[in-house]
């Protein structure tokens, strides 16, 4: 079973990016996957008052679960659009590229991808692609 949860922790959080091989972020939000209780991948991000930032969208090295992977993304860029910031950015080496670019992460800004979360949680992507 795939578990989505915020890591409470700074500690745990700093231990899942040493498993992920990226950068700990103390100011950072994270949220970890875990697959069947084996923890598999970690997003960091965190919120300003005009986008969020995803840091990291990864997986373990060894472990390929697009699923999961895919899910944690969503569930990032929800969190930030539920807190009423409707854009989002990543770092382009954030995670795998096709990753990014498939939870949403579709425009180039410099060194960066952006996300347009309006309507990307409500419905209304779907309704306007279908009229």
């Amino acid at each position: 079973m795939l578990i989505i949860k915020p890591v409470q922790s700074k500690e745990v959080q700093k231990e899942y990016c040493i498993a992920c091989g990226v950068q700990y972020r103390p100011d950072a939000l994270c949220y970890a996957a875990h697959v069947d209780d084996v923890f598999t991948g970690i997003a960091q991000f965190t919120l300003n008052d005009d986008y969020g930032y995803v840091y990291d969208l990864v997986l373990v090295p060894g472990i390929e679960d697009f699923e999961a992977i895919f899910i944690m993304g969503r569930a990032t860029l929800n969190f930030i659009d539920l807190r009423g910031v409707h854009k989002a950015r990543c770092r382009k080496e954030a995670g795998d590229l096709s990753i990014l670019k498939a939870v949403g992460f579709r425009t180039e800004i410099g060194e960066d991808l952006e996300a347009d979360l309006h309507g990307m949680f409500d419905g209304s992507h779907c309704e306007s692609r279908h009229q």
